[in-house]
């Protein structure tokens, strides 16, 4: 009998909200992982949850370790790129949290280095796998709204206190745009690919504001518009997703429920785990409204895909390329907001290859 394919050695950095919400519970539940390492500041906050895990207080000791094969970067932003670096420079496969990078020429420089190295590398987009983006994307390939012309996604939280946070200081890489703009991009890429154009407005709208904490951006394509919207001061009553066709429109009114019961301490694959009571609402145009089922969503299957990958030696480019194009449009975001311009997508036709249409 054949032996089973080693497991994938992982090393976690950064065990703050990202790190100990998302990524330490959905490596933990896929068996080709291995969490072996935890690189944080604060090592009794990471036993508390994983008694007896190895701890560092040196990010790039973890990027360097040679009991590791995949190096998860977790930590604040401005902190991806240079951790990347010297993760890939180790021969390691890397995942970094979203955002990628600052901006696009970082992101360029990583995708080069990986390529020089033979390494994967891949941003967390953990939300291609929500029920909410799944149902709203399973109802648009089932046409039964017709062709897309108006598609609108609100990622909206409700904060009015302003915290002492990085993500929400006016260091590199803060704001809403950075915090919840690239989930919003990625999945409007998933279902149309690269926009013609783009405009954005962003905003402080907290007393006491740092950075952006609202931002209203619009992804221009020949006949479709894309309307991305991300607010700290939504307290409820707005759609998840509203989207008009030429047959119709539909609602999903609520959110993924995952985020939620990760918080709540809830294992991923837990009987419940992903399920949506919310559907989807159809409007055909005549007064009829039909409802269909929401699709359950399961954030496990990032983790589990790139697995599988790992443990059959597939290195993918398209990851890499599909990073670049989200980082192109929020950068494109953050020029047009400053500019009051419509602004074109600065990708150079090799890099326009992996849209991730369809």
């Amino acid at each position: 009998m054949a032996s089973a394919p080693a497991r994938i050695r992982v090393g976690l950095i950064g065990y703050g909200y990202a790190g100990r919400t998302f990524h330490a519970p959905l490596i933990r539940a896929v068996p080709a992982l291995d969490l072996r390492v935890v690189a944080s500041s604060d090592p009794a906050k990471v036993w508390a949850d994983l008694p007896g895990l190895a701890v560092l207080t040196d990010p790039a000791t973890v990027a360097t370790s040679e009991d590791v094969d995949l190096v998860v970067i977790a930590s604040p932003n401005d902190t991806h790129a240079p951790l990347a670096q010297i993760a890939l420079e180790a021969g390691k496969h890397i995942v970094v949290d979203k955002p990628f990078t600052l901006d696009l020429a970082e992101a360029r420089g990583l995708v080069a280095l990986t390529r020089r190295q033979g390494r994967m590398l891949s941003v967390f987009h953990n939300r291609r796998w929500d029920s909410d983006y799944l149902s709203v994307r399973r109802a648009i390939a089932e046409g039964v709204i017709g062709k897309v012309r108006h598609f609108e996604s609100h990622f909206d939280r409700f904060r009015p206190q302003v915290r002492d946070r990085w993500r929400e200081g006016a260091g590199p890489g803060g704001g809403i745009w950075y915090d919840l703009g690239p989930h919003l991009v990625d999945q409007a890429l998933q279902l149309f690919g690269l926009p013609d154009r783009v405009t954005a407005n962003l905003a402080r709208l907290r007393p006491g504001a740092l950075s952006d904490d609202w931002a209203h951006v619009v992804l221009e394509y020949r006949d479709l518009r894309v309307v991305l919207q991300a607010s700290m001061l939504v307290a409820g009553g707005s759609s998840r997703f509203v989207v008009h066709g030429e047959a119709g429109s539909l609602i999903k009114e609520r959110s993924d429920i995952q985020e939620q019961q990760l918080l709540a301490g809830m294992a991923p694959g837990a009987p419940g785990w992903g399920e949506d009571p919310d559907g989807i609402a159809i409007h055909d145009g005549s007064g009829a409204v039909a409802h269909a089922p929401a699709v359950v969503g399961d954030q496990r299957r990032y983790y589990a895909d790139l697995a599988r990958q790992l443990v059959q030696g597939v290195v993918e480019s398209s990851a890499a390329l599909e990073s670049l194009q989200v980082m192109a449009c929020l950068e494109a975001a953050l020029i047009a907001a400053r500019t009051g311009t419509s602004v074109a997508l600065t990708l150079t036709p090799g890099e326009q290859d992996a849209s991730g249409c369809g």
